[in-house]
């Protein structure tokens, strides 16, 4: 999630316009595009996130339509064939008036908000870290487009390690795109460690990587006792003796998104559904943990 630089803004841009993202697409980054629309009689606009200049391959594609009352379409392109359209039937642009659009960057999809406010979220189709080009077309002006970089993480020295076991609290709980984030290295010789988000003495969710076993066992604890037991294990372990590891868990309306090394790996329905009581971490087992952010 580090950025090595930030990219400089494209100032007052002439449409159609076609830029570079440096580096390409990254988890957590955003891009702010601020412009007015202009009274026309083209109907549409649209945003995309494309790989190269040729518009053959377009992973996000953001199509405001003053047609039919308003609507947005969200779409994909792959190698110059659509696929299926994605519309919100709601107009949050005016003509004439000044716009902001930020669009969010995250592992399984993108997250617009216009004005300052959640618009639409958008799963991934292809992988995003293809995306080195932004395109806008359509009657509209743009004063810029800016590039934020996500939260650097901070530099890991092999001293800095948190003593384990680790609780610390999650202010004001878990809410649907809250995230946690973890990093460390496993131990060399070891055996099995576990992530707790805690709900009081209960467990809602508890991530269990059991080296012995070669695989991870996710579960929840009420009143002292365990559910049934979900084991997970895509392909191949995910976490390896020795090695250094991130954990990303996004808490959504209906389950926790769980990534490991940036690469999704299982999806845990709640079990427990009052999020807010869910506002205590914890972690212990054979590792050292380097940085939470809770």
């Amino acid at each position: 999630m580090a950025f090595s630089s930030a990219q400089p803004p494209y100032l007052s841009p002439g449409v159609p316009f076609q830029g570079t993202i440096l580096g390409g697409l990254q988890d957590g980054l955003q891009i702010i595009i601020k412009g007015t629309v202009h009274f026309s009689t083209e109907t549409r606009f649209a945003v995309n996130f494309q790989t190269g200049r040729s518009d053959k391959d377009i992973a996000f594609h953001f199509n405001p339509r003053f047609e039919e009352g308003g609507y947005v379409v969200c779409n994909t392109k792959q190698n110059g064939s659509w696929g299926s359209e994605e519309r919100k039937i709601q107009m949050p642009f005016q003509r004439g008036q000044p716009f902001e659009i930020c669009v969010l960057v995250q592992i399984w999809d993108f997250k617009v908000a216009v004005d300052g406010n959640h618009f639409v979220q958008y799963s991934h189709r292809v992988p995003f870290h293809c995306v080195d080009t932004i395109s806008v077309r359509g009657s509209l002006q743009l004063d810029s487009i800016r590039f934020q970089n996500p939260t650097i993480l901070p530099m890991v020295y092999p001293s800095l390690t948190y003593k384990l076991p680790y609780f610390t609290a999650i202010p004001g709980g878990l809410y649907p795109f809250k995230s946690i984030i973890m990093t460390g290295t496993v131990l060399p010789k070891a055996q099995s460690f576990h992530i707790n988000l805690r709900s009081g003495s209960d467990i809602a969710f508890h991530l269990n990587p059991r080296f012995n076993e070669n695989t991870v066992v996710c579960n929840t604890q009420i009143n002292g006792s365990w559910g049934s037991e979900e084991r997970w294990l895509p392909g191949k372990m995910p976490f390896n003796r020795g090695q250094n590891f991130s954990v990303w868990i996004l808490c959504e309306n209906h389950c926790f998104k769980v990534a490991v090394n940036d690469q999704h790996f299982c999806e845990y329905k709640h079990r427990l559904r009052n999020l807010p009581a869910i506002n205590n971490l914890e972690v212990a087992g054979d590792i050292q943990l380097t940085h939470v952010q809770a």
